[in-house]
């Protein structure tokens, strides 16, 4: 049994084309978790990077607390089933279920325990003597299965096991393979296409696309709430509704208009998370609907649909429409007014009835237009408030604040702007107080609704606060943006800097023994890096690595300013950006920018800055990939 953490590992071939992308997850011991997604997506050849059949490219991969990028499959502790079965034809089951036993030389009375054992788990007690041949599909799986099970491996790895069986045996062994995990509490990592494999078997579903992860969560959040539409359209049967809509808010309602001339309303507080800017009634938005979240309307209201097909699965039938009260010349090519209705109990239902179709108002989903990202995600990005210069200081969400000297000198001769306020932005203080509507969980943190006239102002809580508390905050101002006379004047000051440098090593003699050095070189500052770095960027880029140019990336709180004789990069001071709580100098080191923290009142023109190198990232500049 052992737990599994995948760091920014990345698969790129020789070709250049990149199979997997930054690919990261914690996976905690016992877990059943699930790699979904279509074909080309990079799950299987991130299982094969697990098992060691492929080699890693860069990141890191643990099993337990072992890194084990180079150690050899036999090594790893891990057993997998292959989508083949691979099982040796001219042996009988039991000998298939031996052989790896024997190859490690266990006694041959251990080795007959544990085949009768997972044999009798797996119900194949009565096959033993059998080939494979003379077995049915399913047989064939499980003594693939128990094949691996006799090994007591940390960690059990499926690649596709049930793709060769028919649907009624599929649905039988997706229930015994879940019942085998329980039954073993070890860790499993299942490779699938198949969404409802992925639904019924996980705790956690990890959903790729073209080598990317999409999302990773519980199957019932990815469900309830994906983050973008190809989640949306891939998790479900049938597929999420997808239709192109404008938002119009009208007081404490929403009008959904579609490209047909329909409308719904919804109640504002369902969607209240969308932000003002997509309710404007003019910017395009996607609407997705579940089709098991519509009900068929008596009464005329809804969307107005024409039946194009019936599909009656027993209790349910599955309704196909087109928006609109005609079908049209028949086409292949999905116009964004198809619909699919599931209802149940319905048999009274024929192609070219005029039905009418209500979605549910607390199931509906919004998706942006172009980056296809979730308007409705469970911590909102940012607020949006209005704010204006008055006097010496300024006045947002009614109440009179200081006017830090960065937000001034952004703001120049402008007199009305606004503030986009991240949630994790508003934190405990004085100077803003709102009352509490209502608190939720979201992503394991507290996420508080703020009324704030006529929508919310969403913050980032504490466990103690409660509906109906009077909330009083402060805001983070170096981690706000500025809009002003139609664009931004300012931007939030990012966490991190990027540094463009080479890489270099020396070689010393330590106690007689030949020790390599690796450095980071940025400017005229050599830093030293970690060795397990170094020897990674090596094994990653070969000799290639001492010509090329690397990306660094510095958490600004790894950066400080050197001390007297203390090595260090050689910067000039261009400006200090004075954010009222929080003073940064911005400096220029050899024509690149980062910032530090300082002290109110810092006025040097030059200065050494170092970093604590443990936090320094390293990425390469010839593919976008992080290294370490």
């Amino acid at each position: 049994m052992a737990s599994l953490k995948l760091s920014h590992i990345y698969k790129v071939y020789d070709n250049g084309h990149k199979a997997v992308n930054d690919f990261s997850i914690d996976i905690a011991d016992q877990e059943f978790i699930v790699f979904v997604g279509p074909s080309g997506c990079g799950k299987s050849t991130t299982l094969r990077m697990i098992a060691g059949l492929e080699t890693i490219t860069a990141g890191d991969l643990f099993i337990g607390d072992t890194l084990v990028n180079d150690m050899e499959p036999k090594d790893r502790d891990i057993a997998m089933v292959f989508q083949s079965y691979a099982l040796y034809p001219h042996m009988s089951v039991y000998e298939n279920m031996a052989f790896g036993l024997r190859n490690r030389k266990m006694p041959e009375n251990e080795i007959r325990e544990r085949v009768e054992k997972a044999a009798k788990m797996l119900d194949i007690e009565d096959y033993l003597d059998r080939k494979p041949k003379e077995m049915s599909g399913g047989q064939r799986q499980r003594v693939a299965l128990g094949r691996a099970l006799v090994r007591d491996p940390k960690v059990f790895l499926l690649d596709e096991p049930l793709s060769n069986l028919d649907a009624k045996l599929r649905a039988a062994m997706r229930t015994e393979i879940t019942a085998l995990h329980k039954s073993l509490k070890t860790t499993f990592i299942y490779v699938t296409h198949d969404q409802v494999e992925a639904m019924t078997m996980g705790t956690r579903i990890v959903v790729m696309k073209l080598g990317y992860v999409q999302q990773i969560d519980t199957p019932m959040n990815l469900y309830n709430e994906p983050y973008n539409k190809f989640v949306a359209g891939f998790i479900g049967t049938p597929q999420m509704n997808f239709f192109d809509v404008t938002l119009k808010r009208e007081g404490n309602e929403v009008v959904v208009h579609f490209t047909n001339g329909d409308t719904i309303i919804l109640p504002y507080e369902n969607v209240s998370k969308i932000h003002q800017r997509y309710l404007d009634g003019k910017t395009k938005v996607t609407f997705g609907i579940r089709p098991e979240h519509i009900d068929l309307d008596e009464n005329e209201r809804g969307l107005k649909i024409i039946v194009t097909n019936v599909e009656r699965l027993g209790n349910e039938t599955n309704v196909y429409g087109k928006l609109g009260d005609s079908l049209g010349e028949f086409t292949m090519k999905d116009e964004g007014n198809n619909i699919v209705v599931k209802v149940i109990d319905r048999d009274d239902i024929e192609i070219g009835d005029i039905v009418y179709a209500e979605p549910n108002p607390a199931k509906v989903h919004f998706f942006d237009a172009e980056t296809e990202v979730t308007l409705m995600s469970r911590i909102p990005e940012f607020n949006t408030v209005s704010a204006e210069v008055s006097g010496g200081g300024m006045t947002v969400m009614g109440q009179a604040a200081a006017l830090p000297p960065a937000f001034r000198e952004a703001l120049g001769e402008n007199r009305q702007f606004e503030l986009v306020i991240p949630p994790d932005a508003v934190i405990e203080g004085s100077d803003f107080s709102r009352k509490v509507a209502k608190v939720e969980k979201a992503d394991d943190k507290n996420l508080a609704y703020l009324e704030n006239g006529d929508q919310y102002l969403f913050a980032l809580v504490g466990e103690g606060v409660k509906a109906g508390d009077d909330y009083h905050f402060s805001l983070r101002n170096e981690k706000l943006n500025l809009n002003a006379g139609g664009r931004e004047v300012l931007h939030a000051l990012d966490d991190e800097d990027f540094l463009t440098g080479t890489f270099s090593k020396t070689e010393v003699k330590e106690k007689g023994d030949r020790v390599l050095h690796f450095f980071y070189n940025i400017g005229d500052m050599k830093i030293e890096a970690q060795p397990e770095h170094g020897y990674k960027i090596n094994a990653i880029d070969g000799d290639s690595c001492y010509k090329n140019s690397y990306r660094y990336g510095v958490p600004r709180d790894a950066v400080r300013i050197a001390g007297a004789g203390e090595n260090g990069l050689a910067a000039k001071v261009v400006k200090i950006l004075d954010y009222g709580d929080a003073c940064f100098a911005k400096l220029d080191a050899e024509g690149q920018e980062l910032l530090i923290n300082v002290e109110k009142g810092f006025d040097r023109k030059q200065v050494r800055v170092t970093f604590d190198t443990e936090d320094i990232s390293v990425y390469s500049t010839e593919i976008d990939m992080k290294l370490c």
